[in-house]
């Protein structure tokens, strides 16, 4: 197997857990309407308490728009 043969395989595996997982997430937060994503944002409120919304947008790498949608959404459920 030549590294770029690897290297490929590797990836592959790394996204097909990636799906497992976000898969098992959607099931387990569906009830409690949490939608995919959310989750994320969620989590580093409560690691960052206290983080307004240009300070979570450079944690999560998103742009504005993105963070105060999700924080809308959040709310609304």
């Amino acid at each position: 197997m030549t590294y770029q043969n690897s290297r490929y395989h590797i990836l592959r595996k790394i996204g097909t857990l990636s799906r497992c997982i976000h898969s098992i997430s959607d099931i387990k937060f569906k009830g409690i309407n949490l939608q995919k994503g959310q989750f994320t944002f969620l989590t580093r409120i409560c690691e960052n308490q206290g983080v307004n919304q240009i300070g979570l947008s450079k944690l999560l790498k998103v742009d504005k728009t993105t963070t105060t949608k999700a924080i809308q959404k959040i709310i609304e459920s």
